[in-house]
């Protein structure tokens, strides 16, 4: 029996250091795994040389509905919801999957962050499970996009086929050259 946890245990130090390395917070590892708050500390500062991050997780479903974060949940969800229909696996072992799938799908810039972090992808999948959030094919591409469950979705056209005029402009601007602007 002993050896029984001792294996149970790698495994969670296993995963924990699998969520670690792909950017989760503390409060995410405290969720998913069985380890102690001060095992899971150890750990994180032993692989990042620092503390975790403090402060909250994300709690709003509206950061899901705005343009370029829409984009990214929705590609997420769906490789998510994939997962969960064709490769019979559950839970956080679907979260981390998805994640990586999504992931390889956002080459790195300049060493910019995919816009979901893993903090954001386990909380859209929370707010699905508890039907805050859904997702909506859009009239015009027939993409699934994340939507609010209650909205009204008669008409939805998603952030690809009905580009916000504003969308992209701040990148475009610092992107020009001062000649560039002036002409």
């Amino acid at each position: 029996m002993g050896m029984k946890s001792l294996v149970s245990e790698a495994r969670q130090i296993e995963l924990a250091i699998e969520l670690i390395n792909l950017g989760a917070r503390l409060q995410l590892l405290e969720m998913e795994t069985s380890l102690s708050r001060e095992r899971l500390l150890k750990l994180y500062k032993e692989l990042k040389g620092v503390s975790p991050p403090k402060g909250m997780l994300p709690f709003s479903t509206d950061w899901f509905i705005t343009w370029q974060p829409n984009i990214h949940a929705s590609l997420f969800i769906n490789i998510y919801n994939y997962l969960l229909t064709h490769a019979q696996i559950r839970g956080i072992h679907a979260l981390v999957k998805a994640y990586r799938l999504y992931i390889e799908q956002m080459p790195p810039i300049a060493g910019v962050q995919p816009v979901l972090s893993m903090a954001r992808a386990w909380t859209l999948i929370r707010f699905f499970e508890s039907n805050l959030l859904t997702t909506v094919a859009c009239t015009q591409c027939g993409g699934h996009f994340v939507a609010h469950t209650l909205d009204l979705h008669d008409a939805y056209r998603c952030g690809l086929c009905h580009v916000p005029s504003r969308a992209g402009k701040k990148k475009k601007c610092e992107a020009e050259t001062p000649l560039q602007a002036i002409r």
